[in-house]
């Protein structure tokens, strides 16, 4: 039983014993300078983003629709917050289950038949609101199934941008998405109060439901087919699990998970805060109000227009950083100045500042991760991001009720200008240099196949080392560790022979074969490959390699 994952053979193994699999977002010829409107002159990417828009707007106007039909009810306070807790709780309940299968499933499919079932609940919403039927708790339900088909549509969303965009464009593919979220913020609540006045809420729900089909239709006519984890669908145990181990042992993508953190508990305060700093301290109305979200909104979309150009000017560590001292500037000055221009002024590049941190943190994620694990670490990262803004906003709200918005918002900022300033302490790692190219390792040649669900298994490799390479051996070999563990291995442990001078034995132990054959076809990249042979070349040929399945 040869050939463990890396016994390609002398010294790390030649060439020819190797296959590459490159894949390009598109087939077509990268542009030489993006900017923040490239992946617009793809006509997928465009036809894509417009339906987006169309549904995110028809999102918004079913949250005004659902709060203006409860706003005369008993107990209208608590009736209309849960409206936002009905549609924001799926995505913490789904998002990483959703994350499995639109790594496991045509994403294309996944994402057109879960549109046509959130049309479906749309619909129904739209008939019973017209005819009268429709109690406070069934249009809780009916929200909260809405906000299933919006949390199961998110990562495979997520993930078929990189798929439809060149690699460099995907920056500002994400920064397009946050300009589209903001646009629909500004538009739908004004579009959904004049139809609510004009005719009823039900026209309101009957519009966001037939954006749900718009969605659907340009899925099918331009998303790419394909897209999921290799040829067979991972079962959905195994799948999370993995899912789970690639993120956890991912330095990567675990530190742009911590700087999301950083950034967006801190930043909540002032998106939970600011209705209240618009009447208590500003003295303003709804309207007012209005116009302290549409700054950050403009701001928004000037930051996702400026920020390819910024990016030219300094490092991507460096605007961070900025963009978060700028957060916290506008975060301590909202609460004292009392004049509407004043507080439009500071929410201006707030709302710049918080694109360009998420935006980044975003687009590094999509492009960083393997296309076998892309959506499960995607939604991660907006389980991340999601939670952070819930808990931070509770968080907040609480203190601020006990001390006041002056020095919650003091609080808030100093905790910003710590977590930027932890970036010399916990930086995001360089991955210039990494080859992300998907590789397939020599498989095991063997007397008969096991059973695909026959586990686990255990693999050893025999290494005999020189005495001068001992320690850079054992180096390499917890780099290869880390490897190990995110293409599957559950176990992970080197040895030193007792009593033979320069003998070490690396094992590993992976769930079932099907796993491990998911690990020689579909999820290393070329690193895990130089990773090994960087180890494998400080030993003196080719390691003596076993695969053992428990015995029965």
């Amino acid at each position: 039983m040869r050939n463990a994952p890396g016994a390609a053979g002398p010294r790390g193994g030649s060439g020819r014993y190797w296959s590459v699999k490159t894949t390009s977002a598109d087939g077509s010829a990268p542009s030489t300078t993006p900017t923040a409107w490239s992946p617009l002159r793809s006509v997928a990417f465009r036809a894509l983003w417009l339906a987006q828009m169309a549904s995110m707007i028809g999102t918004w106007m079913q949250t005004v629709g659902a709060q203006w039909l409860l706003i005369d009810e008993p107990d209208a306070e608590t009736l209309v917050s849960l409206v936002q807790t009905a549609s924001l709780l799926p995505m913490l309940l789904l998002a990483l289950p959703a994350g499995v299968l639109a790594d496991s499933f045509d994403r294309r499919r996944l994402l057109v038949g879960v549109q046509l079932c959130t049309l479906v609940v749309g619909v129904i919403l739209t008939v019973l609101t017209a005819f009268g039927d429709l109690s406070p708790e069934l249009l809780l339900a009916l929200t909260f199934l809405v906000g299933c088909g919006q949390a199961m549509s998110m990562p495979p969303w997520q993930a078929l941008i990189p798929d439809v965009v060149p690699a460099e464009e995907v920056r500002g593919a994400s920064a397009l998405g946050a300009v589209s979220m903001n646009a629909a913020r500004a538009i739908g609540p004004g579009v959904a109060g004049l139809l609510i006045t004009q005719v009823d809420a039900w026209l309101v729900f009957a519009i966001n439901a037939a954006a749900y089909g718009v969605l659907a239709l340009a899925v099918l006519r331009w998303a790419p087919a394909g897209g999921s984890s290799g040829d067979k669908p991972e079962r959905f145990g195994p799948a999370l699990r993995a899912g789970a181990r690639y993120v956890r042992h991912s330095k990567v993508i675990r530190r742009l998970l911590l700087r999301s953190a950083l950034f967006v508990l801190p930043g909540t305060a002032l998106w939970a805060l600011l209705p209240l700093v618009a009447s208590r301290l500003l003295g303003l109305g709804s309207g007012g109000y209005g116009i302290l979200l549409g700054a950050l909104g403009l701001g928004a979309i000037v930051g996702a227009v400026l920020l390819p150009r910024v990016l030219t000017w300094v490092t991507t560590s460096a605007m961070m950083f900025l963009a978060s001292l700028v957060f916290a500037a506008a975060t301590t000055g909202i609460v004292f100045v009392r004049d509407l221009p004043l507080a439009v002024a500071l929410l201006l590049p707030a709302g710049a500042a918080w694109l360009a941190v998420l935006t980044t943190l975003h687009a590094a994620t999509q492009v960083f991760l393997p296309g076998w694990v892309r959506a499960r670490g995607l939604s991660v990262q907006q389980i991340v991001m999601v939670g952070g803004q819930a808990v931070g906003a509770l968080l907040w709200g609480v203190a601020a009720s006990y001390l006041g918005l002056v020095p919650v918002f003091m609080a808030a900022a100093v905790l910003m200008v710590l977590g930027a300033a932890s970036s010399a302490v916990w930086p995001l790692v360089d991955t210039s240099g990494i080859d992300r190219s998907t590789v397939i390792w020599p498989e095991p040649q063997l007397m008969a196949e096991p059973d695909p669900d026959e586990g686990p298994v255990l693999v050893t490799l025999v290494f005999t080392v020189p005495p001068e390479n001992e320690r850079r051996f054992v180096e390499a070999m917890h780099r290869v560790k880390a490897s190990r563990r995110r293409t599957g291995a559950t176990r992970w442990n080197l040895y030193r022979d007792a009593a033979v001078p320069g003998r070490f034995m690396e094992t590993f132990l992976v769930p079932s074969w099907d796993e491990h054959m998911r690990q020689h076809r579909e999820r290393p990249m070329a690193v895990e490959r130089d990773l090994y042979r960087a180890a494998a070349s400080l030993a003196e040929g080719p390691p003596e390699v076993a695969h053992l399945l428990p015995a029965r």
